[in-house]
């Protein structure tokens, strides 16, 4: 089967709201295979504590790759306890050069209740504007319904949650069973 002909791994949405010093990080459980939905509760947020500094990571993507990609970072984090940032940018310094890390197919939103960052293979470490930042198939319908409401006042975890149920309803590779962390606050 050529790669034109195989219908794709579709799924996953990840978002991570920072509001009132406490960051979320949610995540649904749909994994898609073409037009079949393969799992409905799947885990794509974890909480890491290399080094005892909490991080929460979610990721969109192949989860062997993420797999890989969360197991570098915990080590990256190990090697500089607390400083996320520093761990993220080695990551993805890393992930960009090393021909093996090239091939991987995943996005990560990790947070340490200070920082929010999306990392990609692209080299990027970003930190988004308004506290919100979303991957995967339907973040850009999370993220939109997170900047709509991130002014009310609910806390993050409630706009996470209405975001995500939004984008369940918009978007055919996202479901409504979530996984949420909260850190901070």
């Amino acid at each position: 089967m050529s790669n034109s002909d195989f219908p794709g791994w579709h799924g996953t949405t990840i978002i991570g709201v920072r509001k009132g010093g406490e960051v979320v990080v949610a995540g649904d459980g749909q994994v898609s295979l073409g037009q079949t939905v393969i799992k409905g509760t799947a885990r794509k947020v974890r909480r890491l504590s290399p080094g005892g500094h909490e991080v929460v990571a979610g990721f969109a993507g192949s989860t062997a790759d993420a797999f890989t990609l969360l197991e570098r970072l915990e080590a990256k984090l190990e090697a500089t306890p607390g400083q996320l940032a520093r761990a993220s940018v080695e990551l993805a310094k890393d992930w960009r050069t090393d021909k093996y890390l090239q091939k991987l197919e995943a996005m990560l939103i990790v947070t340490d209740g200070r920082d929010l960052f999306v990392i990609t293979g692209a080299g990027d470490v970003l930190e988004p504007e308004h506290g919100i930042a979303a991957i995967g198939s339907g973040g850009n319908y999370a993220l939109a319904a997170a900047r709509a409401m991130i002014d009310s006042d609910m806390g993050a975890e409630d706009v996470a949650r209405r975001a995500m149920a939004i984008a369940a309803d918009i978007c055919v590779y996202t479901n409504g069973n979530l996984t949420v962390e909260r850190i901070g606050g």
